[in-house]
């Protein structure tokens, strides 16, 4: 197969960034997928996302370790508790304490890096401004910004050889819509993972925000829901 040019895929192992490889693959992109071992609370999601780098063809996942849980401040990488059973004006209130301070931005100078190593010029981000909790990092405005920062710091478009452009596919488009795409697109959902509290065994809490949401957007998109949650 002849790629168009190569792209680093952030991927968390979750529904929107799995959606965004599937849509860089059928752009005709080489992927290269890039995860996080940053001091969440379990490995799971790396597990899934080794799993959705593999079945979509992945030139090569890439797995760094940032140890985010020396620095805290989020229910993801600390003792904090993970809040579960909110509605979705509860949700959408405030910044929820699963927000990990200034995580896009780390992980998407890591990206900047391995891209201008690659040769690559496009970062895939799972980014939503749409149905999301509200994190600061995946608004528009924000990912503008990054990519003019990009562009001011790496050689590679400083000499003019090559820009960096950061794609949101997802940016506008609902969690039904997402999952709808996806489905288009063949994905197995099953591989992915989203919740936030899981328990030991892989199944999904069922409460936390991720897996309310998630479950939310598989009926909103009258696609059956293949997570495997706690009483079910």
């Amino acid at each position: 197969m002849t790629y168009k040019n190569k792209a680093v895929v952030l991927s968390s192992g979750g529904l929107d960034s799995t959606t965004v490889m599937a849509i860089a693959r059928q752009q005709g992109y080489e992927i290269f997928s890039l995860s996080f071992r940053y001091g969440q609370r379990h490995v799971l999601e790396l597990e899934a996302a080794q799993r959705v780098a593999k079945a979509l063809g992945a030139k090569e996942h890439l797995v760094l370790d940032i140890d985010l849980a020396k620095i805290g401040g989020s229910a993801l990488t600390d003792d904090t508790v993970v809040p579960k059973g909110r509605n979705q004006e509860e949700i959408e209130k405030e910044i929820p304490v699963t927000y990990v301070p200034a995580r896009n931005t780390i992980f998407l100078a890591y990206a900047l890096a391995w891209a201008e190593v690659l040769g690559a010029s496009e970062i895939f981000l799972g980014a939503n401004a749409i149905d999301y909790s509200g994190y600061p990092d995946c608004r528009p405005e924000y990912i503008e910004a990054f990519e003019h920062m990009a562009n001011l710091a790496t050689r590679a478009a400083v000499e003019g050889k090559k820009r960096t452009r950061i794609r949101t596919p997802l940016m506008h488009m609902t969690k039904a819509e997402i999952i709808q795409k996806g489905t288009e697109l063949g994905l197995d959902y099953g591989i992915t993972h989203s919740c936030y509290d899981p328990l030991p065994d892989g199944k999904a809490c069922g409460q936390c925000d991720s897996c309310l949401l998630r479950k939310k957007a598989f009926a909103e998109a009258g696609i059956p829901d293949p997570t495997c949650y706690v009483g079910e």
